[in-house]
């Protein structure tokens, strides 16, 4: 049925008509032209853009790019474990990323999958790790010792032998997932539980936003996918921290912080060896061969001159020899120069 416009919008049309705003066969957008009457005059560079409901879009531009950032160190952190693990080179990167409803997710998995179930704490809530079976199966055959060669893919759900194969798998997720996130939060991140028909978990409420990462994960001839599925209400406290440029300066602060603190701990405990340099002169081969106990060797260096100090073989400190409670000792006096010559 045919909207049909009141006198105020025929009379606002007639008058934009009239002063040559608006055509009289020009195909106008109705969006634009009610748009701009409700609001009692007439709009020429009016933008529309269509709005989804269904789909709103509560993280920002760069609050996405700082995650993918973010989970990107998780893919290399987690390629690098598993090809340690399983002993063969796995690679794993982030394929996509984007915020979609919790039951567009689900809808969009196999069914049977590998579904974890993720306590991130102190965060409410829960996340979603799921694997694919396309690699599922080629970690379990290899890790059991199969040559993986015309391997075939059953479409049933993980016996309990196979779940505990691929835990193995998921703890060492857990644990390069909480590497990545502790540059903006401390996490604990602990298996809940899993499932195979990802229908059956209820998370969040169907048309709840989350946010799903995808991985691409490839181990030799075979190729599979996993997807980390984040709600926004787990994540809500933290995305302050998720903008583009607070996130850089935070994750560089926090790096640098880290980095001291352990290389401080590691050179506490570290070993050195330490050695004084006496005196340095040259003297004959045959000499050499014809010493006996009681010789003198005499240098040009006085017996009170300075001594240097070496640390690992390199000349660190100028001090003099002497002895601390019975014991031969070195009495730092003050650093070394290039310029000396001691």
């Amino acid at each position: 049925m045919a909207e049909i416009l009141d006198q105020s919008e025929v009379d606002a049309l007639l008058a934009a008509v009239g002063g040559g705003d608006v055509g009289p066969g020009a195909d106008e957008a109705p969006e634009q032209v009610f748009t701009s009457v409700a609001k009692g005059r007439y709009l020429t560079n009016a933008e529309i853009r269509p709005y989804d409901f269904k789909r709103p879009e509560r993280v920002s531009k760069d609050q996405m790019r700082a995650l993918e950032t973010l989970h990107e160190g998780f893919a290399r952190s987690f390629g690098a474990s598993l090809s340690g693990y399983m002993r063969t080179i796995v690679e794993v990167k982030v394929a996509n990323i984007e915020q979609m409803t919790f039951s567009e997710f689900t809808h969009s998995l196999p069914n049977p999958t590998c579904f974890n179930l993720l306590s991130p704490t102190p965060l409410e809530g829960h996340m979603c790790l799921e694997l694919s079976p396309l690699i599922v199966y080629p970690i379990i055959d290899r890790l059991l010792g199969g040559s993986n060669a015309d391997l075939f893919i059953p479409q049933r759900a993980l016996t309990a032998i196979e779940q505990r194969v691929i835990q193995k798998i998921t703890d060492r997720g857990m644990t390069s997932l909480e590497e990545a996130w502790d540059s903006i939060k401390k996490l604990n991140i602990k298996h809940v539980d899993h499932e195979s028909n990802p229908q059956l978990v209820q998370i969040v409420p169907p048309n709840e936003v989350v946010v799903v990462v995808g991985f691409e994960i490839k181990m030799g001839g075979r190729a599979g996918t996993a997807s980390l599925c984040i709600p926004y209400n787990v994540i809500e406290p933290v995305m302050e921290r998720l903008s583009n440029q607070t996130w850089s300066q935070y994750k560089r602060n926090r790096l640098n912080s880290n980095l001291v603190s352990k290389l401080a701990h590691q050179l506490d405990v570290a070993k050195l060896t330490l050695s004084t340099m006496l005196a340095e002169t040259t003297i004959k081969l045959s000499d050499l061969m014809n010493l006996q106990p009681g010789d003198i060797i005499a240098t040009e260096k006085p017996a009170s001159g300075p001594l240097t100090l070496c640390i690992e073989g390199k000349r660190k400190y100028i001090g003099h020899i002497c002895q601390y409670k019975g014991n031969r000792a070195f009495k730092v006096k003050r650093q070394y120069h290039p310029k000396d010559r001691v």
